[in-house]
C-alpha cells in the first residue's frame, strides 16, 4: 500500500513539471488596435548655475567675460598645508588647482615639473585624501577665476584647472 502511494506521488510530481502534460490555454481573442494618444512627458530644464557676480562656491561658473572658454569648475573642501606653506598661505581662501593625485610622491613629481615652467606650486592635502597641486592663491574670487582662465589659455595642457575654495 505504501509503495502504491509513493509511486502515485512520484508520478504526480513528475507529470506536474512536464510541459507535455500541461493543458494548453485557448488562444486569447485577438486584440483590436486602438489609436490612443501618444503620451508626451516634459522634463523641466535644469536650473542654471552660472552667476554674473561670483561670490560663493557654486559648481561650474563662468569667469570674467573678457576671457572666453569653458566655465570654471569650483569645489569647496577642507585641506591642510605643509609646515613651510602654513604661514604664507593659511590666510588665503581661493586656490588655483592644476593637478590632483592620490599619492604624495606623484604630486611632488608634478610640482617639480611646474617649477621648471616658472610656477611656484604648493601641495595641499585634501580631506578627501587627495593631494592637490596649487599654483596660485587669492583672497578675491574674481581674481582667482581670471587666473584659472589665464592658465587655461597660456597652458592648454592644464585646461582642466579648477578653483578650490577653503571651507
Amino acid at each position: 500500500m505504501k509503495r502504491i502511494i509513493l509511486v502515485a506521488f512520484t508520478l504526480a510530481l513528475l507529470t506536474s513539471g512536464c510541459k507535455v502534460f500541461k493543458s494548453k490555454k485557448s488562444p486569447a481573442a485577438p486584440k483590436t488596435e486602438t489609436t490612443a494618444e501618444t503620451k508626451v512627458f516634459s522634463v523641466p530644464a535644469p536650473k542654471s548655475t552660472v552667476r554674473e557676480n561670483p561670490t560663493s562656491d557654486t559648481m561650474y561658473e563662468t569667469a570674467d567675460k573678457s576671457v572666453t572658454g569653458k566655465p570654471v569648475s569650483v569645489r569647496s573642501e577642507n585641506f591642510t598645508f605643509s609646515a613651510e606653506d602654513q604661514a604664507a598661505y593659511s590666510s588665503k581662501a581661493f586656490f588655483v588647482i592644476v593637478g590632483s593625485f592620490s599619492s604624495n610622491e606623484n604630486a611632488g613629481r608634478f610640482k617639480q615639473e611646474l617649477v621648471q615652467l616658472g610656477f611656484k606650486p604648493i601641495i595641499l592635502h585634501s580631506e578627501t585624501g587627495y593631494y592637490r597641486v596649487c599654483v596660485d592663491s587669492f583672497n578675491d574670487e574674481a581674481a582667482a577665476r581670471n587666473r584659472v582662465q589665464k592658465i587655461r589659455v597660456d597652458y592648454p595642457k592644464y585646461a582642466d584647472s579648477w578653483l578650490l575654495i577653503k571651507k
